[in-house]
This record gives C-alpha cells, sequence and structure tokens, in this order.
C-alpha cells in the first residue's frame, strides 16, 4: 500500500511516516517546511526518516495550498490512500496572521481533496481539532457537540474543513475520517507548545508563562496512541451504507475524538515536567489568552467502539519520555 502523507516534516506526520514505513507501507511524504518554527528541526525529521527508509520513502517539498505546484509534484507518483497531516498550525499565531490560515488549511484541504477525487482515493484520513470545541462548557467534549462557535480562527478553518469534507463525501462518495487531536506531545514534538516550551525554560532556569493564573486542564495524548488511532482509521475506512456514523453523517464521512480521556491540571503537568528536569520551575502566572480555552477533555467512546482505539500512555511516562528525547536532542 502507498500512502500520501501530507506534513511529513510535521510532528505527527513524521511519526506517522515512520510507523507506515515500519509496518512495510511505501510513504510519499509532501510539506513546504515552511518557518512557523525552526525549519532545521522540520529538516532532521525528513533526514531522519530517510536514514530509516529502505526504499519505501520519497519526499516531495512543496505548498499545497498551490494547487498547480501541488499536481505538478504528485503527478509521477501513485497512491492509494492520503493522510492529510499537514496545516497552519497555532491558535495563538492565528490572531496574528489570519490569512496562512485561510490559504494553508482551507485552500490546501480543498486541494487534497481535490486530488483525492480526481484519482479516486480509496481512504482519505485527516487532521482536525479540539479546538473546534471552543468555550464549551459540556465536558467530555463529544464529536455530536455543537461547534459553531469557534474562538479562534484556527478552531473555524478546521471546523470548516470537517464541513467542506462533508460535502465531498456526499457529493463523490469520497470515504474519509476527520481527527479531532486533543493536545499532542512526545518525542519530535512542536517547539512552539507549552511542553518543549517549559521543558527548555526550567532546563535553563527561564520564567515560564502560565496563563489563565494555572487554572487550565488539558487532555494531553501522547504520540504513540495518536498514532496508533491514525493507522486504525487509515485501515478501516467509513462505510458508505447510508448508516449514521460518529459526527452526524450518512456519506462515507465520519469523525472521532482522539485523545487521552484523560484531562489532567496544568499545575501537574508542570511538576512532573520539575521533577523529570530536577529543578524548580520559575512561574509567571497570567490571565487567559484570547483563543484559548480553560479546559479540554475527549470522549473518545465512539473511537474506541468503532476501532478499538484505547490510549495506554500517561503523562507520568510521556513526559519523561519527551524531557529524555528533548535532552539528546539539544545535545546534538
Amino acid at each position: 500500500m502507498t500512502i500520501l502523507v501530507t506534513g511529513a516534516a510535521g510532528f505527527i506526520g513524521f511519526h506517522v511516516s515512520r510507523s507506515l514505513m515500519a509496518r512495510g507501507d511505501s510513504v510519499l511524504g509532501i510539506d513546504s517546511i515552511n518557518d512557523y518554527y525552526d525549519p532545521n528541526l522540520k529538516q532532521r525529521r525528513i533526514a531522519e526518516l530517510n536514514r530509516l527508509n529502505s526504499g519505501n520513502f520519497l519526499f516531495e517539498r512543496v505548498d499545497f495550498s498551490d494547487h498547480v505546484a501541488l499536481e505538478a509534484a504528485l503527478a509521477p507518483h501513485d497512491f492509494d490512500h492520503i493522510i492529510h497531516l499537514g496545516a497552519q498550525a497555532g491558535v495563538r499565531y492565528s490572531i496574528d496572521n489570519p490569512r496562512a490560515y485561510i490559504q494553508s488549511n482551507l485552500v490546501g484541504h480543498l486541494n487534497l481533496l481535490e486530488v483525492a477525487r480526481h484519482r479516486k482515493t480509496a481512504n482519505f484520513v485527516y487532521a482536525s481539532s479540539s479546538s473546534v470545541y471552543g468555550n464549551n462548557k459540556t465536558l467530555p467534549f463529544r464529536v455530536d457537540d455543537r461547534v459553531d462557535q469557534p474562538v479562534s480562527l484556527y478552531a473555524a478553518t478546521k471546523k470548516s474543513d470537517e464541513l467542506i469534507s462533508e460535502t465531498y463525501a456526499h457529493l463523490y462518495r469520497l470515504p474519509q475520517t476527520g481527527l479531532r487531536f486533543f493536545t499532542v506531545y512526545g518525542p519530535w514534538g512542536r517547539p512552539d507548545m507549552a511542553m518543549w516550551i517549559f521543558t527548555r525554560k526550567i532546563l535553563a532556569s527561564e520564567p515560564i508563562q502560565v496563563f489563565n493564573y494555572g487554572n487550565m486542564r488539558r487532555d494531553f495524548t501522547y504520540i504513540d496512541d495518536i498514532v496508533t488511532g491514525i493507522l486504525a482509521c487509515l485501515d478501516t475506512p467509513s462505510r458508505d451504507d447510508g448508516s449514521l456514523k460518529p459526527g452526524g453523517s450518512v456519506s462515507p464521512h465520519r469523525i472521532y475524538n482522539i485523545g487521552n480521556n484523560r484531562p489532567e491540571d496544568l499545575m501537574h503537568m508542570i511538576a512532573l515536567l520539575e521533577e523529570t528536569c530536577g529543578r524548580k520551575a520559575i512561574l509567571e502566572m497570567l490571565p487567559m489568552q484570547p483563543g484559548d480555552v480553560p479546559e479540554t477533555f475527549a470522549d473518545i467512546e465512539a473511537l474506541s467502539r468503532d476501532l478499538d482505539f484505547s490510549p495506554t500512555t500517561s503523562i507520568e511516562e510521556g513526559i519523561p519520555r519527551f524531557v529524555e528525547w528533548y535532552r539528546s536532542y539539544t545535545a546534538g
């Protein structure tokens, strides 16, 4: 099986590509390698995939929001499945750079769906986000909750992607699965996320910014659990049988939460980092930031029921693994 993986130089895309190769699949990875965060990290991920490559990994550097460049880059290659993970990430960045989100997350998503439609792709798995739930007060967050009041442009683009995908599933019977990710962390993670930022600053004895005065809870999900869920969705496409799917569709389009189903206090996460790093954090307590939410909590019942998804990694296990990798990465 050959799979097109977008965002292959990104955090989740890297791990998915590595796991696909490990089980014998061929991967065509694409990524623009933009400078939203350090491009060197992205280049090192691709170098690691090439190092592991046994003839079943190809990489094309291309911006998938440019449909002409995308189609030219893909023209020489055959693939039968798509895992679309590439996007302009980050809630806070969207406040100052809104156009980047429209171009990458809306135009780019449409371009990949057009590729899937014309190639009659067997399955299309794509990244949504827990950010779509906004200030939803009902916990845990369920895929059937209303999500039409986003509190960030990033969230609005991800909800829009789900709607565009529903249209393509209805019109073209294209099997799709959208995954609402909940605070993914682990080795090879993103330097714009709290786990990386806090680790770096604690080790450097610099103050860390703690928003909402620490009154935050997150459903931290370890990367290995995320990859397991993605591959389960890839291997079992949504059925075109007229049944009601998670998310409300009767077309071959389903939406799942993918999280740890265990929200953790932000201050507990910081305490674990302190313990693992061997030093106390210097805390700068601040109010809530625009576009942020106080709590996330994934109801994963649908994904567990349909695909036997069961996350296994607690933050007590996952945080030390991340810190160990971080020390190794920054030392070398």
